[in-house]
């Protein structure tokens, strides 16, 4: 089946699960941190400072994921979406009246638990749930959201920042979310998906051999779990890292921040093009297959920022780690109902987002922290690089190791 074909038969479903990664926009770390020089300077906070705040709520979101994110498991995803978009509307709104650092606190951890959180949760579980044969093509159409979000969001809010002030600018984010996004989203969802037996008419193909699934308790006891987690985690601990200290980035390189958001269109467009080859890949193969060599692009980008003061190194990061970041989103949506079925997939989905949230909650106070002792983001970004290529030589065992226990689980 085409893309086009797959896209007419399941648009309403794939539509909504756009809508919720493009809503998560306002949770995510590139979003929050074009305001961070704003949030330091009310607060007079250092970049570890900052960081460090911005990590415990992080961290604390992260632990209520690992409760929350288990509802996708019992609950229709259309109240569940709305409730959870209701959340991050909420935090929009706080962030544009904080007035405290322990609101601060706050609100970041309803930034995050909502935004970063449950709206990628919410949609790739129920891409995941609704689709077996194009499963690859409905978690990288969805994840488009994310794409589209990191293109003309930060242009967008650095401009009406710009007209109506930082604080303003959030309210505008809350009212996008409640006028716009709920209602949509609604009405997209309010048609529940009951994924085929059997082919209809050509369009659909939801015939496809299944894992047997696991439980949670079963895939905390699986090494394989663990020995994915330094591989998958890299691009949101590193990306989330880089973008959170991109004002700081950008004063070191004697850039403009918005020659550096300018390049947000760039990244975005890249995580497209391999983020829906991804899809057929998956499809064709499956994930495993992309392990071993979808990481090295990002330590490209990572070296061209460190050695290079040019403006077309903004654009080069971009690049080539948009051409990584498309693929892992796709990769993360995939890999668990392909490895662990999809019987619990919720709570097992949950405890890696919230392994993947606890990592971003990392990056910014660790690196932050680093510079405030001196070491640059120029060396960090070389380290980076090494472990990047570290990873991806171990990975080829890991994915031979996962594709001889799909081939004898198979249901």
């Amino acid at each position: 089946m085409t893309y086009l074909a797959f896209l007419q038969a399941n648009r309403r479903w794939l539509a909504g699960g756009f809508l919720l990664t493009l809503s998560s926009s306002f949770g995510q770390t590139f979003f929050i941190s074009l305001f961070g020089g704003e949030i330091r300077g009310e607060f007079g906070l250092s970049h570890g400072d900052f960081g460090g705040l911005y990590a415990i709520a992080t961290v604390a979101s992260a632990i209520t994921l690992v409760w929350l994110g288990k509802l996708a498991d019992h609950m229709r995803i259309a109240p569940l979406s709305i409730g959870a978009v209701a959340g991050l509307a909420l935090a929009c709104a706080g962030m544009g009246a904080v007035g405290s650092i322990w609101m601060l606190v706050l609100v970041l951890f309803g930034l995050r638990l909502f935004g970063q959180g449950m709206l990628g949760h919410i949609a790739m579980t129920a891409m995941g749930r609704w689709f077996s044969a194009q499963r690859g093509r409905a978690v990288s159409i969805a994840s488009l959201g994310f794409a589209a979000g990191e293109a003309v969001s930060p242009a967008l809010a650095v401009a009406l920042a710009g007209f109506i002030g930082w604080r303003q600018t959030w309210f505008v984010g809350a009212g996008i979310l409640v006028f716009l996004s709920i209602p949509i989203i609604w009405s997209l969802f309010a048609v529940r998906r009951i994924p085929a037996k059997a082919p209809v008419d050509g369009l659909t193909d939801d015939v496809h051999p299944e894992v047997k699934s696991w439980t949670r308790r079963e895939v905390l006891r699986d090494v394989l779990f663990y020995a994915l987690m330094p591989g998958l985690l890299a691009p949101s601990f590193i990306t989330t890292g880089v973008f959170f200290h991109q004002v700081h980035l950008v004063e070191i390189k004697g850039w403009s921040l918005g020659l550096f958001a300018g390049g947000y269109p760039l990244f975005a467009a890249c995580a497209v093009v391999t983020g829906l080859w991804a899809g057929s890949a998956i499809d064709k193969w499956n994930a495993a297959r992309l392990l071993p060599a979808y990481l090295l692009p990002l330590a490209g980008g990572l070296l061209i920022l460190a050695f290079f003061d040019g403006g077309w190194a903004a654009f080069g990061f971009m690049f080539l780690s948009g051409l990584t970041v498309g693929v892992s989103a796709t990769i993360a949506g995939a890999l668990w109902a392909e490895t662990y079925g999809i019987a619990h997939l919720g709570s097992i989905r949950a405890l890696a987002t919230s392994m993947m949230v606890l990592s971003t909650a990392a990056s910014p106070g660790f690196m932050g922290w680093l510079i405030d002792t001196g070491i640059g983001l120029e060396t960090q970004f070389v380290w980076m690089a090494v472990y990047i290529v570290v990873v991806s030589a171990s990975s080829i065992a890991l994915a031979r190791a996962l594709q001889m226990r799909h081939h004898t689980q198979v249901a």
